[in-house]
């Protein structure tokens, strides 16, 4: 079959080939699907470059999620385990984390929801503890991550304000229900969160970005706020200063979801059967920015190192 493999640590585009390898076999627990569709995500340029917390030993298949097809044509979700990763013809999935795909949901879709929108339950839900009628401020809200939030934030009831850059993406967080938007390349988010709200700032803010972004967003956090650190696409991990978490009354919540298929596995399943009842419902549609074919995995990744892209990039071997 064919694979993408990581032969040495650096950026994807030049580290990764495309080659032939044999399919692999599946081991106790395990099942074997034939990839439909992978979805991209920031980890998979870290692992690449060896700056996520997970290393996997060279050489590497990567890729973090996907819809695969069961030898009697039944579709799951989830993550590849014990074998290679998404990027490949075939892989290797936990029988215990091979999710059905909701029924009417695409294969592009299906390989989009797993990690991406099982993270922002979780952390507007389990870590934030979101309530309806909330300010929830959502960054890089055009993201994969942040269409996810943004949609599981209204589906809360939440008052959401979404952070995106430029015309295009501000008009995709519009789009997606977003009571207000936020262009940071033209404004200052800080000062129009505060404006948006009446000076009460953001209850709950999701964060993917880190850097300058996490330590504008202290000063615009309302009392007792709940600022969910999700990544640092930015490349700056920010420090959070005690003394100011102290003085504003507010928290700020880690939230590494892969910790839970060890540390709370059966919340997973809550999860999943969630995001499948919002589904059905039309309360989350995942957004699909990109399809491209499996071969032009590079391409795609420089894209979304870049902030080039629009909501979840798949692709389809």
């Amino acid at each position: 079959m064919r694979a993408w493999r990581v032969h040495s640590l650096g950026d994807p585009v030049d580290v990764m080939t495309l080659d032939e390898v044999p399919e692999p076999e599946p081991g106790p627990g395990q099942l074997k699907v034939k990839v439909r569709a992978a979805a991209l995500n920031f980890p998979d340029i870290l692992m690449a470059q060896g700056t996520y917390q997970e290393k996997p030993p060279l050489p590497f298949t990567p890729g973090l999620e996907l819809c695969g097809e069961l030898p009697d044509g039944r579709r799951v979700l989830g993550s590849p385990s014990g074998g290679p990763g998404a990027l490949a013809e075939y892989a290797l999935v936990d029988e215990a984390f091979a999710w059905p795909v909701p029924d009417g949901m695409s294969d592009e879709q299906a390989a989009a929801l797993y990690i991406t929108y099982q993270t922002g339950y979780v952390g507007l839900h389990r870590r934030a503890a979101l309530q309806p009628g909330e300010w929830l401020l959502v960054h890089a809200g055009a993201g994969g991550v942040g269409t996810a939030a943004i949609q599981l934030g209204k589906a809360a009831g939440a008052q959401v304000i979404a952070t995106a850059g430029g015309a295009a993406k501000t008009t995709v967080c519009r789009d997606l229900g977003a009571d207000h938007v936020v262009d940071y390349s033209s404004e200052d988010f800080v000062a129009r969160v505060k404006e948006i709200t009446g000076g009460h700032g953001a209850d709950v803010v999701y964060d993917p970005v880190g850097g300058d972004v996490f330590d504008g967003s202290t000063k615009c956090i309302a009392f007792e706020g709940r600022i969910v650190v999700v990544g640092f696409t930015s490349g700056r991990i920010p420090a959070a200063k005690a003394n100011h978490l102290l003085v504003k009354n507010y928290s700020v919540l880690g939230l590494h979801w892969g910790l839970y298929r060890s540390k709370d596995p059966g919340r997973i399943a809550e999860v999943h059967d969630a995001l499948c009842a919002l589904f059905a419902d039309g309360k989350i549609d995942p957004v699909i920015g990109q399809t491209l074919p499996l071969d032009q995995a590079q391409t795609a990744l420089v894209a979304l190192g870049d902030r080039g892209t629009v909501g979840k990039v798949v692709l389809v071997p």
